[in-house]
Order: structure tokens, then sequence, then C-alpha cells
């Protein structure tokens, strides 16, 4: 049976990043390559950072999907080919985050270029933007913990890579 990368990518946006299970591996945008080879499906995974703890149950989750899908050979690679950034997040992705109480990272904006970007993060509750940074490093390496003086709320956020 053939599959197309499309198939392919329609099963992996099911399988959840484990952190955040409202947001799927495809709009976190880690799945980063995929090759069909007859039979075969080859997964390409880039994290979005190095030693990330889901790494292995993010492989199992693919893997497990693929099969359910009948593909009976399947790799995943984890790869550091194409760099991981905050842009890679989709659309949809970025709604999943506001919507699970994550303020997402700013579109286009590169933390090592302007880290007053994590001093004005608009609140995922409330939309205000009178936040402040409460800790540059949140429960997970890609999280920072913030506090919204309007609503009196802390949020953490994706961090912008």
């Amino acid at each position: 049976m053939p599959y197309t990368e499309k198939q392919i990518l329609e099963w992996l946006d099911e399988v959840k990043d484990p952190e955040i299970p409202v947001l799927s591996l495809v709009d976190l945008g880690v799945i980063t390559g995929i090759n069909i080879k007859q039979e075969s499906v080859f997964i390409e995974m880039t994290p979005t950072f190095v030693g990330c703890p889901a790494l292995d149950m993010m492989k199992s989750d693919v893997l497990t999907r693929l099969k359910e899908k009948g593909v009976t050979h399947a790799e995943v690679e984890i790869s550091f080919k194409k760099s991981w950034s905050s842009d890679r997040i989709s659309e949809k992705g970025r709604r999943a985050l506001k919507q699970f109480g994550l303020a997402p990272p700013p579109a286009g904006k590169v933390l090592l270029e302007d880290l007053d970007i994590l001093e004005h993060v608009p609140c995922p509750r409330c939309n205000g933007t009178n936040t402040e940074l409460k800790n540059p490093f949140g429960p997970t390496l890609c999280r920072s913990i913030h506090y919204c003086n309007d609503c009196r709320e802390a949020f953490e956020q994706f961090k912008p890579v």
C-alpha cells in the first residue's frame, strides 16, 4: 500500500505533545521530514530543545500511530539538520496553546534578538498586557512563568526561540 506525505501528516496530526496534550506534533512543528519508500515510512523529528525529556515518548507515539494505520515498517530519526524555532508552530497550534492556558510565542520574533518580548507577554486568559516575567525557567525548558496584573493569574509562555 503506497502512502502519501499528506496522509502521513493527517495521521500524525492526531499524535499530541505529551506535555501539552492539545497540541499535535505536526502543529508544534517538530515533524521536519517524511520520506516514503514503498511500504516503509521514515519520519524526521527535530525537538524544540536538545535533551527534551519527552522525545522517547514522542517517538513511541508516532510509531504506534503509524502501526495503527497499517504501516508495516516505520522509523523515527531525531535530527538537528533543520533547526527548530517557535515560528514552526502553526496558527492552529498557537490557538491550541492559548486555549490550553499557555501564552503562545510571538510569530516572527527571535528571542536572541529581542529579549524584551519575554517581558511583555499577553495573558492567555484576559489578553491583558499588564504582565510581568516571574521566572524565565518554567516547568520545562520550553516555558517561562509570568504574572498578569490585570486578572491576577500566573501563566506560562511557550518561549520564542
